[in-house]
């Protein structure tokens, strides 16, 4: 007898650190309350570039994931949430939004310190934000790999392993490094 699909939503949550702060947004819903960039896997896309496209919409802060902090999977009777937090370090400027527009109202990089002074949204914010500050565990992208990839060889460092991985921006890699050596990208 077949079964009915589960329906599953899938989450990306972003704890962006550059140096001793941290990027916060000030959501347009849930009362204006601060939070980290994060945002649902659109139809199509990989958790990673999802965390990287909700922190740019979000905060206009280009990232580079750097691990994974958490995977969260909380099955309830009608659907399941499964949602990644990933770690991340800006990729170029840190100017941070400061017009609003329907993804959120600002951002900014606050340090532990200044945290108590913000209308955070759950005690998740300051609780991973501490956690990363005091050098919790974390682990490589590559926890996180499409179904059906192969296991990497073991002449591969975890970093190739990585990023060949990480779908879209996988592809994107390949390419450049293609383009920048002369050869035909793997696909």
């Amino acid at each position: 007898m077949a079964r009915e699909p589960i329906p599953t939503w899938y989450f990306a949550a972003v704890v962006v650190r550059h140096g001793d702060r941290f990027l916060l947004v000030q959501e347009r819903k849930h009362g204006h309350a601060w939070y980290l960039p994060a945002g649902r896997v659109e139809p199509g896309e990989s958790l990673a570039d999802a965390a990287v496209r909700e922190t740019l919409e979000e905060s206009g802060v280009k990232v580079r994931l750097t691990g994974v902090v958490r995977i969260e999977h909380s099955p309830r009777s009608r659907d399941t949430r499964l949602r990644v937090v990933f770690l991340a370090e800006p990729r170029g400027a840190t100017a941070t939004k400061q017009k609003p527009d329907r993804e959120s109202l600002r951002a900014e990089w606050v340090s532990l310190s200044e945290l108590p002074k913000y209308s955070l949204r759950g005690p998740l914010v300051e609780e991973v934000i501490r956690y990363v500050a005091g050098g919790g565990r974390c682990f490589p992208l590559e926890v996180l790999q499409e179904e059906g990839r192969p296991y990497p060889r073991t002449s591969e460092t975890p970093t190739q392993a990585a990023v060949e991985g990480l779908g879209t921006l996988g592809r994107i890699r390949r390419s450049l490094q293609s383009v920048l050596i002369g050869r035909q990208p793997k696909r």
